[in-house]
């Protein structure tokens, strides 16, 4: 009697673990299908694009600037020179923090934006797991599964559900 329910113990995971399903959702597939998300999409394109703007009008001025300096170098005395070549790095330099305080805003921004979506899809893929009779759910992109037995891709069924829950 021990041996047996010793042997059914033994047994009893490798039954349930091959009765697994796993479901894996592309949140990022998700994120840039759903409409709420290319609404996201484009209010940041635009974000960047107007950031942008203002970088390439300061690039602008600081090639206008540096080809000054290259035409008035030879008459310029070594004083008025350093202070010419200080003047432009100083606009680089801040150029280049401007710059990167503007991804760090954009990405802000993003994650923001992204943040009430992606509260909201974990419910849809809640109810679409149970749904599908899938045990656990992954995100594929951050957690890719390798291999799995039985594994459903439920991208397409997370995209339509939301789409249809938050028009």
């Amino acid at each position: 009697m021990k041996i047996l329910t010793l042997i059914i113990a033994f047994l009893l995971p490798i039954t349930v673990m091959s009765a697994t399903v796993v479901g894996k959702v592309d949140i990022q597939r998700v994120l840039i299908s759903i409409k709420e998300g290319k609404a996201v999409r484009d209010k940041l394109k635009k974000q960047f694009d107007d950031k942008q703007k203002i970088v390439k009008k300061e690039e602008a001025a600081i090639r206008k600037l540096q080809e000054e300096f290259k035409k008035q170098a030879m008459v310029l005395n070594d004083n008025a020179k350093a202070k010419k070549e200080k003047e432009i790095q100083t606009r680089f330099m801040k150029l280049q923090q401007q710059t990167m305080g503007y991804q760090k805003e954009i990405q802000a921004l993003e994650n923001k934006y992204k943040k009430p979506i992606l509260n909201k899809l974990r419910g849809i893929i809640t109810e679409i797991s149970k749904n599908a009779g899938v045990d656990m759910t992954f995100e594929s992109s951050t957690a890719p599964i390798v291999y799995a037995k039985t594994e459903k891709d439920l991208t397409d069924k997370v995209i339509k559900a939301y789409d249809k829950k938050f028009k």
